[in-house]
């Protein structure tokens, strides 16, 4: 029996480092992206396309296994909470993956003499690095279960959010020229699918709370920014 729960646990914890496995490859796809970005380098976006099959290949992977654990260990009390919390942060690695995908879709339209702005294009790099910089943090504050470094997620959230809104203003002045107008609104395209990269993050952060304490809380109430979520009755 002592063996038999031995392994369980073994299990349990490759599981997990498998899961959050993925954040490491969804950061190797953004640091591409990003590059693709600065450089309407098609190819490498091309690349950043194919390669999201092993974010997907990650994702079934882990939700295979977690079906397999339910179904032959019967997880109970903090394990099942704990498999719960990784269903759902590779859930949000996929979709983190999806917006990378996304994103290199987009590049092309514009084409190689697109008529860039830098001034776009260097706070849209800014979104792509403090988004990086989240999805470590979250993968650090899950392994240490630091709900205080899960939480700061949300600040750092606010930043993405604050340079998502100055693209938007960039956009709506950007000129009057028609190529100019389509490669900013390409760049908001691409400006909203980082934005959503935080917010994932943010969602992992939100599991690291619920790992550790029993019960799941958004950090922030999305109808009401800046404010924690009324308590539910």
């Amino acid at each position: 029996m002592a063996e038999a729960r031995l392994h369980y646990q073994d299990h349990l914890e490759n599981l997990e480092k498998n899961c959050l496995g993925g954040i490491d490859l969804v950061v190797a796809s953004l640091d591409r992206t990003l590059e693709a970005v600065q450089h309407q380098d098609m190819e490498l976006a091309e690349l950043v396309i194919a390669d999201d099959d092993r974010i997907d290949g990650r994702y079934l992977e882990v939700h295979q296994a977690i079906l397999t654990m339910l179904a032959t260990q019967a997880p109970v009390a903090t394990d099942l909470r704990l498999i719960s919390a990784l269903l759902h942060v590779m859930h949000s690695i996929e979709r983190m993956g999806d917006q990378c995908v996304n994103i290199s879709k987009v590049i092309p339209l514009t084409g190689h003499d697109a008529p860039v702005h830098d001034e776009m294009v260097d706070r849209v790099v800014l979104m792509g690095k403090q988004g990086r910089s989240m999805l470590s943090q979250a993968k650090k504050a899950f392994e240490g279960r630091d709900v205080e470094l899960a939480r700061d997620l949300v600040r750092q959230d606010d930043l993405i959010d604050n340079l998502n809104k100055e693209c938007f203003q960039i956009a709506v002045q950007v000129g009057e020229d028609k190529d100019t107008r389509e490669w900013a609104m390409t760049m908001m395209l691409v400006a909203r699918a980082l934005e959503r990269i935080g917010d994932n993050a943010v969602d992992i952060g939100e599991q690291v709370a619920f790992v550790v304490t029993g019960l799941f809380r958004e950090f922030e109430d999305a109808s009401r920014p800046g404010q924690a979520p009324l308590p539910s009755t």
